[in-house]
């Protein structure tokens, strides 16, 4: 599929005007580019996986929309349109350079260009390596694991699925069921099995989770038998919840946003074996305290809270 994309060049201050009056005139969905350093927030809200080193903030800023080609479109009266916004703006405020430039691109693209900041990478006896790159000293490592996540979240580099591994290669024996609540790339799962787990299990909420997980198995030499992945809430969706069972994993594993670990911790709790272990991670600095609280609540014994930077990971025993 192809896309018009109109970029917008003008300073930080005064993007979210532009995006707010740009929306009225057919462009919405803005990608933003500048070198505003990000906060622990902004993190948080973002979860991105992959996050290059920034350049000093020089005030700049680019703003993208992206329209679809077809009939039913009149592009060059959106542009027009766009610049008479721009100048309109002009007169009452500073917003920069003000020009538009029109190019194209193509879904692929948008898949494909965050690729150049994925290399491969260890986290300790693991070599972590892209499916698009030949792996370097592989000998040097325990295990080596080739993944490519597509539009699924999970390459690895995130210091939250860092924190998930260790504390699965920590726990996981050779009787080890393991289910992963928001699986992504399915790359918990495959840890887990590589490291000598007898089965796995995997929900996520994105279709794209259940097409990267069995992708990446075939990568690896997984069996998708003894790693199935299914789509649903285990929140809100009793079939779900059913389908995955209740009472069946030594090990639960979510690395998703602190919130979230709260409100699904009541769901998660049920699927563990008594003596099971539950892991946490997706926690921001300052957010430990609240999914502590909820595992208490639950019954649950916490027996460590892990950091690596900002992110923290809380394991606990049902």
């Amino acid at each position: 599929m192809k896309w018009k994309r109109i970029t917008v060049k003008t300073i930080t201050q005064a993007e979210d005007i532009i995006i707010s009056m740009l929306y009225d005139v057919g462009l919405w969905g803005a990608q933003i580019e500048d070198k505003v350093p990000l906060t622990a927030e902004d993190k948080e809200k973002m979860f991105i996986d992959i996050m290059p080193e920034m350049p000093e903030d020089d005030g700049i800023a680019y703003l993208s929309f992206f329209v679809e080609e077809t009939q039913d479109i009149d592009f060059d009266t959106i542009v027009q349109n766009a610049r008479q916004v721009l100048e309109e703006l002009r007169t009452s405020m500073e917003i920069g350079d003000g020009t538009i430039r029109i190019s194209e691109t193509e879904d692929k693209d948008w898949i494909n260009n965050w690729k150049e900041f994925f290399h491969q990478f260890d986290i300790d006896d693991l070599l972590v390596v892209p499916t698009w790159e030949k792996p370097v000293n592989a000998e040097n490592y325990k295990k080596v694991l080739r993944i490519d996540p597509g539009t699924a979240f999970g390459t690895g580099m995130h210091a939250t699925t860092q924190l998930c591994i260790r504390q699965i290669t920590n726990y996981v024996t050779p009787e080890t069921a393991l289910l992963d609540i928001g699986c992504g790339s399915g790359i918990l799962g495959m840890i887990a099995l590589m490291y000598g787990a007898k089965r796995a299990f995997g929900t996520d909420l994105d279709p794209c989770a259940l097409t990267a997980s069995i992708e990446n198995m075939k990568e690896n030499g997984i069996d998708p038998e003894d790693f199935p992945v299914v789509i649903g809430n285990l929140i809100t969706q009793e079939e779900t919840r059913q389908r995955v069972g209740l009472e069946q994993y030594d090990i639960v594993a979510a690395n998703i946003l602190a919130e979230v670990l709260v409100e699904m911790t009541p769901f998660a709790v049920k699927h563990l074996k008594k003596g099971g272990i539950y892991i946490t991670s997706g926690i921001i600095d300052g957010k430990a305290g609240i999914v502590e609280e909820a595992i208490k609540k639950e019954g649950m014994e916490v027996l460590s809270v892990t950091r690596q930077g900002e992110w923290f990971c809380v394991t606990a025993r049902k």
